[in-house]
């Protein structure tokens, strides 16, 4: 699967335990899914969740819009993959789940984040620094 168009990606697998009833992924796993690639994303660019909390700062989800495009199965390995961009005082993550067996698409989401400094909502000075390199890539647009 071709990943170039996208800042970053995540390989994950399903687990069993993550299935509803009808042997598909519940769609709450994959929100999920889409943070846990947006923390490791953070982590491999120098921040971290802990660190920024502890500092006073907390980048946290306004709104996110998730299309279900076709299921993950037990046992399938996906991909997480993702772009950002800045949208005034927030930072918007366009995130793209696919399953790697058959590259198809799975969820097309977009995860809106705003950033609150001890306690009160910020201009996200914080994304700008964080994500500078990113920013200037054609691939955030």
């Amino acid at each position: 699967m071709d990943t170039s168009r996208y800042i970053y990606s995540l390989e994950m697998a399903v687990r069993d335990y993550e299935l509803d009833f009808q042997c598909v992924v519940h769609n709450s796993n994959y929100q999920r899914y889409l943070e846990h690639a947006r923390h490791a994303f953070l982590e491999e660019h120098g921040g971290s969740m802990t660190a920024m909390h502890a500092s006073g700062v907390d980048p946290m989800v306004s709104k996110i819009t998730i299309e279900y495009k076709s299921p993950l199965r037990g046992g399938d390995k996906f991909a997480v993959c993702i772009n950002m961009k800045r949208e005034g005082v927030k930072l918007v993550f366009l995130q793209d789940i696919y399953n790697l067996a058959n590259e198809k698409l799975v969820v097309k989401a977009r995860v809106e984040i705003v950033c609150v400094k001890d306690g009160r909502l910020t201009r996200g000075e914080l994304f700008d620094e964080v994500f500078k390199e990113f920013f200037n890539n054609k691939k955030t647009d």
